[in-house]
């Protein structure tokens, strides 16, 4: 029986006072941390919408360079055609395609359906 006591007395655990401490410590930053991800949504679908558009422009300068290959230098209004035909869809977003100069063309990313999110970037044919 004196075996038995022991092993009661030996038993170690968290008092009240420390288990509440952790608590309280544990709602504070839930306080303070869940405001600052909530804003993180039109911030992650603003992020998205330029990789889009940066796809955009790398299909652009894929579609260049393939031209040169073949031999024909590929303008800027050909390029947009092609552009607009073929390269209109980038996962959750179209891509429109605008002629802005004779050398440089505009990439607009918007979302489909649900998905929200709009960017826009320029890109300039190679010299």
């Amino acid at each position: 029986m004196s075996r038995r006591r022991s092993k009661v007395r030996n038993q170690k655990g968290f008092t009240l006072i420390e288990i509440i401490a952790v608590l309280v410590i544990l709602g504070i930053l839930a306080a303070v941390a869940i405001p600052r991800f909530m804003d993180l949504t039109p911030v992650a679908a603003d992020k998205a919408a330029m990789q889009a558009v940066a796809e955009g422009k790398s299909r652009l300068s894929n579609q260049f360079a393939r031209s040169l290959l073949e031999g024909s230098a590929g303008t800027v209004q050909s390029l947009q055609t092609k552009a607009t035909a073929s390269f209109a869809y980038a996962g959750d977003y179209t891509l429109k395609y605008d002629r802005v100069s004779a050398t440089a063309i505009r990439v607009t990313a918007s979302g489909v359906g649900s998905v929200k999110g709009t960017n826009t970037g320029r890109w300039i044919i190679p010299q």
